[in-house]
């Protein structure tokens, strides 16, 4: 059984506006990482017994180094940001399904928010493969890491929505005139609930396979409380699966949202 470990924080720093990017000295987890998981790092206070799922932003596997990416989201990520270099953090991973490119060269990244930090690994894990990035922040003082999928990838297109950055609007209404002149082998998206409905809908308009990345309250992480449990489409309709052990990646055509199952509730992940 997967067991959590102290590891030591090699760097913790304000990247945007309550945006932070740590630095992990963790090999064991940098060796076995593949982009989409997460790990379940523990708040340095007793008093908060639940861990907080945060993405792997990258891994380098000769350095032996994890980066997360975390925004300030309460008192327990806030506490985070008091981790400085030599100080331990406590991690369980990697957890989690990830993205699957077999059988692509192509690949089209479409993030949002926070969504943006795991679309970065797949730089390093599939240096071989031909990248598209579209990127949505809410304005520039919210951007993070936009030289490096400048850098990495073969077009990037931003939007935010006061213009501040790139186009004003969506990453959707940019994706959406990529796939009428471009389609990519897959799309791999992770973003908040309604960016993801839109690319869902987007990959069933232009026929592109796409996997989604769920975002989602969790207790355990590792499949046991059931806390995280998304709908997704079975045999009688749809069933429900964990985000944190059959996800948080899922085909995008599986992923029936909340309020699909109960119509007029409006969707409750986080």
């Amino acid at each position: 059984m997967m067991e959590s470990r102290n590891y030591r924080v090699e760097r913790n720093a304000e990247i945007a506006d309550r945006i932070y990017q740590m630095s992990v000295f963790a090999p064991d987890i940098a060796r076995a990482a593949v982009p989409g998981q997460f790990v379940h790092v523990r708040i340095p206070d007793p008093s908060r017994i639940l861990r907080r799922p945060i993405s792997i932003n990258s891994a380098d596997e000769e350095k032996g180094l994890v980066e997360l990416v975390y925004r300030i989201a309460g008192k327990g990520t806030e506490l985070l940001t008091d981790r400085k270099m030599g100080d331990t953090v406590n991690l369980l991973g990697p957890l989690g399904r990830g993205f699957d490119v077999s059988g692509a060269t192509q690949i089209l990244l479409i993030g949002g928010g926070c969504g943006v930090a795991p679309l970065r690994f797949p730089f390093r894990k599939w240096p071989h493969l031909l990248f598209h990035s579209i990127l949505g922040f809410r304005n520039l003082s919210s951007a993070y890491q936009v030289e490096e999928f400048s850098e990495r990838s073969e077009e990037v297109w931003i939007a935010t929505e006061d213009g501040s950055l790139g186009s004003r609007g969506t990453v959707t209404d940019l994706a959406d005139g990529f796939l009428k002149r471009r389609r990519p082998d897959r799309i791999l998206s992770c973003g908040p609930v309604p960016m993801l409905k839109k690319v869902q809908e987007l990959a069933r308009k232009y026929q592109v396979p796409c996997q989604l990345s769920l975002e989602e309250r969790m207790g355990c992480g590792i499949g046991g409380c059931l806390v995280c449990a998304c709908a997704v489409v079975g045999k009688d309709g749809w069933q429900y699966k964990r985000v944190c052990a059959d996800g948080p990646v899922f085909n995008s055509e599986e992923v029936v949202w909340n309020d699909e199952v109960f119509p007029g509730r409006e969707p409750v992940r986080h």
